[in-house]
């Protein structure tokens, strides 16, 4: 791999070393960052070229890729050219190919091609907008790009946030402001401190997702806080148990901190009825969150709304840029109408992060958050709002929506496959049945049968390397999910999945 340097011809070759890594103190020079750039960028495009060439999941088994690397680190400097080789021909391979339009497995997150340009100049930057004074730039122009997200989504001036890493932070800052909001003090006192407040629960439809548990276990409050609502017959929370369930921990002497309602489940891309569940909120005195990380997207398109009614009474609502609007890893948004309860969650400042030569009110975002170092995550987002702008989103969002739409209809229409939950934005949840099992499913050995079958089913469509599918279990029964979100998708890869699935049944009857 050979590429002049600069002009002045500082290094004529990637596979030579740099003086300055043989007797330097210093970093690359710009013109030897700028050769080394240029090569790797050139590798990278030439991944996004060819990235439907890999298998999606690498065949390999764990441990093996251990010994074709050193165990001890390099004493002396290696060349760039030798790293990059070693990407084309360890990592890429190795991978598992989130970029491959195939990738239809949990819910897709796509780096596209301006979020990753936004990455870069991120990188270079090498912001830190813990306060406003570490990063203007860097904290004002998350508040615009927070401005322009919230108003997207359709939401109201009253909301401000922030941008985290994923939901599981944002709905960890989310709870712990509840836990604030009910009076608990445990940012001051800890939990012990006041004995005479009851045991604090949060409710969630046992189909939310696990970084709900996850939050009350890392804030102290326990995984018994987190109190599991039955779902109807489309995997919605119960409003009626969500009541039954706090009236009996009130009487039990317990204390309702907060209920999350989830627009676009996990599993099956649910939708909690969010208006009667924001009027229990409001009647019981509950912190409502939303959760929104994967379907929030949907928002905005005009002829989805109907899916985000109420959502606005929310005091919290988080949505994963980089879920659904292609932003590489990593990008949440957290968004409340209650900013000074997040913030009294987490305001700790130390005579070293104060600030004495401000006078004006700015938004110094460690103070809302556990972390205190923080990326500047709003730049990639700047960079592909502007370069794709919100028409094209909504274009983008839309195909998808269409192409999962189309995929339904198909399952649908054929005897020996069954849709196993409702299909509200981009995923498909189904399975293998064939017509003569009809009205035999409740038989526990026939469902263990067909559990069994439709789980070789995906390992073989996963095996072919073309297509990767994950599942989940719905009414305990074992469920095989096409989640169709990759910016790289198109309906040809949704139309191979389904003839994959189709062949491979054919052969379990063989």
């Amino acid at each position: 791999m050979t590429l002049p340097i600069d002009d002045a011809g500082l290094l004529a070759t990637l596979d030579d070393l740099d003086p300055a890594q043989l007797g330097g103190l210093g970093d690359m020079s710009p013109g030897q960052f700028r050769a080394a750039a240029h090569a790797t960028v050139d590798v990278l495009a030439d991944y996004l070229e060819h990235v439907e060439d890999f298998a999606i999941l690498p065949p390999i088994e764990p441990g093996t890729l251990r010994d074709q690397l050193p165990s001890e680190p390099p004493d002396g400097p290696e060349p760039i050219g030798a790293i990059l080789g070693d990407v084309a021909r360890l990592v890429e391979p190795n991978a598992t190919h989130w970029q491959h339009p195939g990738f239809l497995a949990y819910f897709a997150t796509t780096a596209s091609g301006p979020g990753i340009l936004g990455e870069f100049v991120t990188a270079v930057l090498g912001q830190n907008p813990m306060l406003w004074r570490t990063s203007p730039v860097g904290t004002e122009l998350e508040e615009v790009v927070v401005g322009w997200l919230r108003r997207a989504l359709g939401l109201p001036d009253v909301f401000d946030g922030l941008l985290t890493d994923t939901a599981s932070t944002s709905s960890l800052i989310a709870i712990a402001a509840a836990r604030e909001a009910a009076g608990l003090d445990a940012a001051a006192l800890g939990l012990a401190g006041r004995p005479e407040i009851g045991a604090p629960v949060v409710y969630a439809s046992e189909e939310a997702h696990s970084s709900i548990e996850k939050a009350c276990m890392t804030l102290g409050l326990g995984r018994s806080a987190c109190r599991r609502i039955p779902t109807d017959d489309v995997y919605a929370m119960r409003t009626d148990a969500l009541e039954a369930a706090l009236a009996a921990d009130r009487a039990a002497g317990r204390l309702p901190i907060a209920v999350v309602a989830t627009i676009g489940t996990t599993s099956s891309t649910a939708v909690d009825p969010v208006p009667a569940i924001a009027d229990v909120a409001e009647r019981e005195g509950l912190w409502l969150h939303v959760d929104a990380a994967y379907g929030g997207a949907a928002a905005l398109l005009p002829a989805r709304r109907a899916l985000f009614v109420s959502w606005e009474r929310a005091d919290s609502i988080v949505v994963n840029p980089h879920k659904w609007f292609f932003t590489p890893l990593d990008a949440s948004l957290l968004l409340s109408r209650r900013m000074p309860s997040l913030r009294a969650a987490f305001s700790l400042v130390p005579e070293y992060l104060r600030t004495l030569d401000r006078e004006q009110p700015v938004h110094d975002f460690n103070e809302y958050q556990p972390q205190l170092g923080r990326r500047m995550r709003a730049l990639k987002l700047w960079f592909l709002v502007r370069y794709f702008g919100l028409e094209g989103l909504r274009r983008r969002i839309d195909a998808h929506c269409r192409m999962a739409a189309d995929l339904a209809a198909q399952v649908d229409a054929d005897p020996d496959f069954e849709r196993l939950a409702p299909v509200p934005f981009s995923t498909v949840c189904l399975r293998w049945r064939p017509a003569e099992l009809v009205g035999r499913e409740d038989d526990p050995e026939v469902r263990a049968r067909l559990d069994a079958a439709n789980e070789r089913l995906m390992a073989a469509v996963n095996a072919s390397g073309e297509i990767f599918l994950s599942h989940t279990r719905l009414q305990d029964r074992f469920a095989i999910r096409v989640a169709i979100g990759n910016l790289r998708t198109e309906p040809r890869h949704v139309a191979h999945a389904w003839a994959l699935l189709r062949s491979e049944a054919a052969r379990l009857t063989r």
